[in-house]
């Protein structure tokens, strides 16, 4: 009889090891390691004649429009690229209470109000709990409901039902009894999700895979699972807040970085689908430290409130906090500030901040954050103009992408003037109803906005 080999994984990276380790040499992780049994080398002899599909010439292939099922919901479709394209597999992370499966049960709802076939696997609640939470959200249609985790007796479930939809709530309590570790574990999440993804592309129907993510906010599980999907979905947002900003990070079948806003309510997900009204609804007008940024998320611009707040300190170090901005950015305008304008906030503490609870990491707010730390600063109010342009270490404002329509979203909302940088005025259409002036250094643009 063959001698069983074994190895010890980590849960959180996937590094191998012949013994067990308290800490992990790859991640540094303590006490992840938990032992697995390998696959049994194959033997030597005369080669197994070829099995699986056959190689095709690229002119052989056939060219078709890919077909795509609107969700119900307008946002979601949005982001997944104007609905979901058959036989794709979707990835959506994100930490608990946000609401992901909140979202998907209403997904799986409109879906069988249209006449789709959904079947609903729930790893993580009893039938009874997701027919309570269905009553709440008021969820209707004839969703199948399976409570199971072996990945499996899952997928002999979807062969006879043959759905057109599944929901699979969520990968980290499925499990494959054919390998040894607990479900959870590296290999267990991999087995499943390759599972899964087979079954998928072999019957066309659509899967969505609900993850948790780690306390860094990535997805938990091995890396390799998000190459596996053909589509990674992430859920941002505060969970004292309301708002939920759902944003695509990988998609096979439309564009990366698009969003779509929720608002979080009792009775489910709302959509938003004017979010910059929504973002500058509670903006206090006439106070300083706030400025109004165009940003442009995929294809859609939408406005938000960067605010600063810059206050002495009697420490000798002053501290910087930034929270939904970048901070070596915040770092950068501050030393061009202090440099180029002579502004003394070496003993100034200062406090950068979006709105809304919307992350941004785009050099095209430097000029907006910029605007308002002076403000806050000075104590004195940015005037009604939003602002845009990436700020240079010698001052300088520097073009951006995609001004008109970062233009014509201020125009919708009501601005009437705009700074932009003086080199994207060139050969560009502005929008009626706002007058935008170019500028070419921060120093120029600081006489405009305050």
């Amino acid at each position: 009889m063959a001698k069983v080999k074994t190895a010890f994984v980590c849960g959180d990276c996937g590094y191998e090891s012949v013994k067990w380790l308290g800490q992990c040499p790859a991640c540094k992780a303590w006490n992840t390691m938990s032992e697995m049994v390998l696959d049994a080398p194959a033997k030597a002899g005369k080669a197994s004649p070829p099995v699986g599909e056959k190689a095709v010439r690229l002119r052989d292939v056939s060219v078709e429009d890919t077909a795509r099922w609107p969700t119900g919901f307008a946002e979601l479709d949005r982001v997944l690229g104007s609905g979901v394209v058959e036989g794709s597999v979707v990835l959506a992370g994100g930490e608990p209470g946000i609401g992901k499966s909140t979202l998907f049960l209403q997904v799986a709802s409109a879906l069988t109000t249209a006449g789709k076939k959904v079947l609903y696997i729930s790893g993580e609640e009893s039938l009874r709990q997701i027919k309570l939470r269905a009553k709440r959200l008021g969820a209707s249609g004839d969703i199948m409901l399976l409570a199971e985790t072996e990945v499996n007796n899952c997928i002999t479930r979807m062969q006879e039902n043959a759905p057109d939809f599944v929901v699979v709530d969520s990968i980290q309590t499925m499990y494959s009894s054919a390998l040894n570790p607990a479900p959870g574990s590296v290999s267990q999440i991999r087995q499943s999700a390759s599972l899964l993804t087979k079954e998928a592309k072999t019957s066309g129907a659509a899967v969505f895979i609900i993850g948790h993510v780690t306390k860094e906010g990535a997805i938990a599980g091995p890396r390799i699972l998000e190459h596996m999907v053909d589509t990674v979905l992430y859920f941002e947002g505060e969970r004292q807040g309301t708002f939920r900003i759902l944003r695509a990070v990988k998609n096979r079948f439309g564009s990366t970085n698009e969003i779509g806003v929720f608002d979080m309510r009792e009775s489910g997900m709302e959509e938003v689908s004017n979010p910059s009204g929504l973002l500058l609804s509670e903006r206090a007008r006439g106070a300083s430290g706030s400025c109004v940024y165009p940003a442009l998320e995929g294809t859609r611009p939408v406005l938000l409130e960067v605010q600063a707040l810059v206050s002495s300190t009697s420490f000798n170090m002053p501290r910087r906090m930034a929270s939904g901005l970048d901070y070596n950015r915040m770092a950068l305008i501050i030393a061009v500030l202090e440099k180029r304008m002579g502004l003394k906030l070496f003993n100034q503490d200062v406090y950068a901040n979006v709105a809304g609870g919307i992350k941004l990491n785009q050099p095209a707010a430097d000029l907006a954050m910029a605007a308002s730390i002076v403000s806050s600063f000075r104590d004195s109010a940015v005037s009604d103009v939003a602002a845009m342009g990436e700020v240079g270490l010698t001052g300088e404002v520097r073009a951006i992408g995609q001004v008109e329509k970062r233009l014509a979203e201020c125009a919708k909302m009501g601005f009437k003037k705009a700074v932009v940088p003086k080199a994207n005025l060139k050969g560009i259409r502005i929008p009626d109803g706002i007058e935008a002036h170019g500028v070419r250094n921060v120093f120029d643009a600081l006489e405009i906005l305050i």
